[in-house]
């Protein structure tokens, strides 16, 4: 388990010197963790593009998209949590479609705020349960 344990924290390394250029992360202790929280606080201010949007956009070019809702704390998250088994060509792939994408909302913000094809069409905007939980455990009676 210790050896996949690195091999995660490897990749999310990877990525992060990779993105550090691109975008920010959060944490300044990321190097030392498997997974890395990116922030795109400045782009949702600059073109108008959040976390979400990049999150389907990622779908978009065949990647499965990122946590945009956790930690709460860091506004705008982009959670990318690369596993033990995520070849070096992956994660280049990866870092490729994030720039696409980055250059997509500096110089056309609108393509990436759309409903992808194969969506049903409504609005999901947001994980409603990370905003509005409300569970409850019970007892069962035996």
């Amino acid at each position: 388990m210790e050896r996949v344990a690195e091999y995660a924290t490897l990749n999310a390394n990877y990525l992060l010197v990779r993105l550090a250029a691109a975008v920010s992360s959060w944490f300044s202790d990321a190097a030392r963790q498997p997974e890395l929280a990116l922030t795109l606080r400045r782009e949702t201010t600059e073109f108008h593009t959040n976390a979400m949007d990049f999150a389907k956009r990622l779908l978009d070019h065949g990647f499965h998209a990122p946590t945009t809702y956790f930690p709460l704390l860091v506004p705008e998250c982009l959670l990318i949590e690369p596993t033990e088994t995520e070849t070096k060509e992956e994660l280049d792939a990866f870092v490729a479609a994030m720039k696409v994408i980055l250059e997509e909302a500096r110089v056309n913000p609108e393509l990436s705020q759309y409903f992808a094809p194969s969506s049903s069409g409504s609005a999901f905007r947001r994980c409603r349960s990370s905003t509005r939980a409300g569970f409850a455990w019970r007892p069962q009676k035996i």
